[in-house]
């Protein structure tokens, strides 16, 4: 028998992290804006209710917003990774381990657990993640990640289950799996949706019963796998542990346009620093490193002009001053005067582990600097993002997005910290 498995999501989960500070939010239509303030990316269950959809663009809703009094708030990163923080800990004391899927989910193993009531069990959990964040969740429980995917879907969206659904039961799984679209079962792409439609099979538990061979021939081994899982048979399709990443960037686009090489030079300072710095938590170097930026694409009556540059990174590394002065030698030789750029970026590919990084006949003693860039990261991580910088970074970072509507960050700046009176 298999270690049963629950998938605990917070529901409206950035919605919610703003209404845990703010009780003028609890009960009003609320949307959270993306990176620069553009399209609404999380809305309350009020908000879904007046018809605003996932990535509507904010020009497009301001006369709703006004008619209907919709709260609007700019996406506050720093708050809802810290509620992240404290809602694995309300788990913790109800799973031997835990697997962060993304910001606002949460595999759990339950072994260990088996002889409760699994269901009393996640509903304990929930009380004690809303008692400890305020958060509302819900959780499916399975044998396979792809089935306690499937079932928080059910407890989402079907009352019967109260906010947690158990698919052990085969009945039950059963069930649901017949009203469950096929498009929606977690790794099924658009593309292969589209496939077993015209094949006929539009929902889970069709799905299920397609045989496997055709199930590899339709969409390879991944597929196939998926398959497996929604069998209740436990499958590689979603590995444990992730997989080496071949290449990562950090891009963003201006709050207000950059016009000259100094400005551009601070941005992409910060930008190369954020990637030595996700290089390092990861235990990865890179070979290769992108410069980019660019006007606005959208406006085509105003000068175009895209600037991208590639140079090799040797030896490998992931040392942020090292980045920062490629990236320097990057954007000079692309740089035009008389642009107003809107966007720009760091990529890294080539990347490799660092104890497996081939090593060069003349490198240096990196010991130094690899303190260097461990007391930087302590310090950034201890006092704030962006306490200690380089000088071609700067303090004022005219560059950055805009955020005329964040919430504060009540649990990560003491400055900020709501004050109560008695």
């Amino acid at each position: 028998m298999s270690t049963p498995i629950a998938l605990i999501d917070c529901n409206n989960y950035y919605v919610s992290c703003e209404r845990a500070f703010d009780a003028s939010l609890v009960g009003v239509p609320v949307i959270v804006l993306s990176n620069n303030d553009g399209c609404a990316i999380a809305r309350s269950a009020e908000a879904k209710a007046l018809g605003i959809k996932m990535g509507d663009p904010i020009h497009h809703l301001r006369d709703k917003v006004r008619a209907h009094g919709i709260r609007v708030l700019s996406s506050n990163y720093t708050l809802y990774g810290d509620m992240q923080r404290r809602v694995i800990a309300a788990c913790e004391a109800f799973a031997r381990d835990h697997e962060i899927y993304s910001i606002d989910e949460t595999f759990l193993d339950l072994a260990g657990f088996e002889d409760r009531d699994l269901v009393a069990h996640a509903r304990a959990m929930r009380k004690q993640v809303q008692r400890w964040t305020t958060i509302p969740t819900c959780v499916g429980i399975a044998e396979t990640k792809t089935l306690a995917k499937l079932a928080n879907a059910a407890a989402k969206k079907q009352s019967c289950f109260d906010g947690v659904a158990d698919l052990r039961d085969e009945d039950v799984r059963r069930d649901v799996m017949q009203a469950f679209p096929v498009g929606d079962v977690w790794g099924v792409g658009g593309a292969t949706a589209r496939k077993l439609t015209d094949l006929g099979i539009t929902t889970a538990g069709m799905l299920c019963d397609m045989p496997m061979k055709q199930a590899r021939a339709v969409g390879t081994v991944v597929l196939e796998r998926l398959v497996a899982e929604l069998r209740n048979v436990p499958s590689a399709a979603v590995e444990m542990v992730e997989p080496q990443r071949k290449g990562m960037a950090v891009t963003r686009s201006f709050g207000t346009p950059v016009t000259t090489f100094d400005r551009l030079m601070g941005a992409l300072t910060e930008y190369a620093m954020r990637a030595g710095e996700k290089l390092r938590s990861h235990g990865l170097v890179a070979a290769r490193l992108t410069a980019f930026f660019h006007t606005n694409r959208h406006k085509p009556d105003r000068p175009q002009y895209a600037g991208s540059r590639t140079v090799t990174l040797h030896p490998m590394t992931n040392d942020s001053l090292e980045l920062i002065a490629a990236a320097r030698r990057a954007a000079e030789r692309v740089w035009r005067d008389g642009y107003a750029y809107t966007k720009a970026g760091i990529m890294l590919d080539d990347l490799v582990a660092a104890d497996m990084r081939p090593r060069t006949l003349f490198e240096d003693d990196g010991d130094k600097r690899a303190r260097l860039m461990g007391a930087l990261d302590e310090i950034n991580g201890r006092f704030g993002r962006w306490t200690a910088v380089t000088a071609s970074q700067g303090f004022k970072r005219e560059w950055k997005l805009r955020s005329e509507m964040r919430s504060p960050s009540w649990t990560t700046s003491i400055s900020e910290v709501p004050t109560v009176r008695a």
